[in-house]
């Protein structure tokens, strides 16, 4: 797949067709035009194109600034801070970039399933399988525009300008509908992961369809579905090989890319297709131009002690003077904190200084201070730093989906249905905390008197520290149903503050979230201008 993007960036043609800027606009009598489709190559040339647009960099990191895991005091990248902040309506621009992206990403999934049968000697097997992978495109689009939406337009077809204008939306269950039996239909189709050749590692496979519809089914809290849909890929090879890998923060090192807990990813090529955003958010020091993503004391405080307590509980040892101390190993490969060992690229390390008055070089570049361009939280990122990025443009790939989702998503369905036991655990709990690092066995061991109630805390806490700044917590407290509780409130930093106003932890912000209307984006104000057909959400 890396070799099929390098490809990609030298064929200039298949740019022509993503000039467009809103769904009523694609073009239609250029990029579809017979005479392009006159070969197998082209015709992967597109599918390639449609691979390209399945993530937004900025969205995957930025969303994270949608729940309670960060925040952005620099600006308002990708529409987050007034997200988070509860003062955006129709007109954002965030609303209206994101409707376009998908619905260019459905376009060109369209444009393939519409021509893909005419490219001149082009096999049963080789349409078959184009086919598939942009079904699959599609269907992941309409999922992420349901998530967010709601109902929305739904079409099967690349759609005239006319059709555009006057389609309404499907409803919220029609979507969902599609989109899985669209998955059911192709499941049989992909190959396996170990099937692909070495140059097409990075494709959808079986096993990406298969999760995607776990998660699909999580959204929808449909648990015995999760269940039935995970079993497929846990401790079975028959619809792949999937398993945990050896090291937490390997996982996010461009030297084990496409190790074996990656099912999907959206890939980048050094030099040739990157992303920069965490120039924005990791240490000044290690060469970032000002910290537009911070980590917040809300996600550091849900990691645990190394026994498995949290350091709310009075008997976990933790010591507020060491704070960092004996806690998760997760917490160390995915933020930075003060006294943080940050390793450079030539494997020295170097210790970053984030707390007032410490740092011996007079400059201090990382040390809170309000209103500079360090971090207003006292903490920077860590996961998916790339020591080998040239000026931080990263070509390292992105995970969409890991084999430790599965597992996360097949214990809280267990869970829901009141099915969880030991052995559950086992296989999913314990083997994500001693993969982490964990030893102590009460961090570690099932607790039969453990409530439903608790389990589904301890789940749901796992979720957070597994996947943190990975761009699901906001779908996590959305579906849950807590983002009305988490994301009202004060926002917090590190205990570089005033010890008499909440015990000296920052107050960075406050943020507002209306449960009555902002657990559904509302429809952009310019597609409604353009097309009187789409009705708006409550609210708004």
């Amino acid at each position: 797949m890396k070799k099929s993007y390098r490809i990609l960036y030298f064929i200039t043609i298949i740019c022509i067709g993503f000039s467009c800027k809103k769904l009523d606009l694609v073009p239609t009598n250029e990029y579809t035009e017979l005479n392009y489709w006159t070969s197998v190559d082209k015709a992967n040339l597109v599918l390639n194109t449609a691979y390209s647009q399945i993530v937004n960099p900025d969205y995957f990191f930025y969303n994270e600034v949608l729940s309670d895991n960060a925040y952005d005091g620099r600006g308002d990248a990708a529409g987050v801070t007034s997200i988070s902040s509860g003062v955006y309506d129709p007109s954002l621009q965030r609303l209206d970039d994101e409707w376009r992206f998908h619905y260019q990403g459905i376009k060109t999934s369209n444009v393939i399933l519409e021509y893909i049968d005419k490219v001149p000697g082009i096999t049963k097997d080789e349409i078959n399988q184009i086919s598939a992978q942009a079904r699959f495109l599609r269907a992941w689009h309409y999922f992420q525009l349901t998530t967010w939406w709601g109902a929305v337009p739904l079409f099967d077809h690349d759609i005239s300008i006319e059709e555009s204008q006057n389609i309404s939306r499907s409803s919220h269950d029609s979507v969902v509908n599609f989109v899985l039996k669209e998955l059911d239909d192709i499941e049989n189709v992909l190959p396996v992961n170990t099937a692909y050749t070495k140059s097409d590692i990075g494709r959808i496979t079986k096993g990406a369809v298969i999760a995607l519809k776990a998660r699909v089914y999580l959204y929808e809290n449909r648990w015995q579905d999760v269940v039935n849909e995970c079993s497929k890929l846990i401790g079975s090879t028959q619809n792949g090989t999937y398993s945990l890998f050896s090291s937490y923060a390997g996982l996010f090192n461009p030297a084990n890319e496409n190790n074996s807990e990656v099912i999907l990813s959206a890939g980048y090529v050094p030099n040739l297709r990157t992303y920069g955003d965490l120039i924005d958010m990791v240490p000044i020091s290690a060469g970032a131009r000002l910290n537009g993503l911070a980590p917040t004391q809300e996600l550091v405080n849900d990691y645990m002690m190394l026994n498995g307590k949290l350091p709310s509980d009075a008997s976990s040892g933790f010591n507020a003077n060491n704070p960092y101390t004996n806690r998760d190993p997760r917490m160390t490969a995915t933020l930075v904190y003060d006294g943080y060992q940050w390793t450079k690229p030539d494997g020295s390390t170097k210790t970053i200084y984030i707390k007032p008055g410490t740092d011996p070089d007079k400059s201090a570049p990382d040390e809170y201070k309000a209103g500079s361009i360090a971090s207003p939280t006292g903490y920077y990122v860590r996961k998916y730093y790339d020591p080998t990025a040239s000026n931080f443009n990263s070509g390292l790939d992105l995970i969409l989906i890991r084999y430790a989702d599965v597992l996360l998503m097949y214990a809280e369905a267990k869970n829901e249905l009141s099915k969880l036991d030991e052995t559950d655990w086992n296989t999913t709990i314990k083997a994500l905390r001693s993969r982490a690092g964990f030893t102590d066995a009460n961090a570690l061991d099932y607790n039969a008197a453990w409530s439903q109630s608790d389990l589904r805390t301890i789940i749901r806490r796992e979720r957070r520290d597994e996947l943190a700044l990975e761009g699901l917590r906001i779908f996590d407290i959305r579906r849950w149903k807590t983002a009305e509780t988490v994301l009202n409130g004060y926002v917090h930093g590190a205990q570089f503050g005033d010890p008499s106003v909440d015990d000296g932890y920052l107050r960075v912000n406050i943020r507002k979230f209306d449960p009555s209307r902002h657990y559904l984006w509302p429809i952009p104000r310019d597609e409604r201008a353009l097309n009187p057909n789409l009705d708006q959400n409550p609210g708004w």
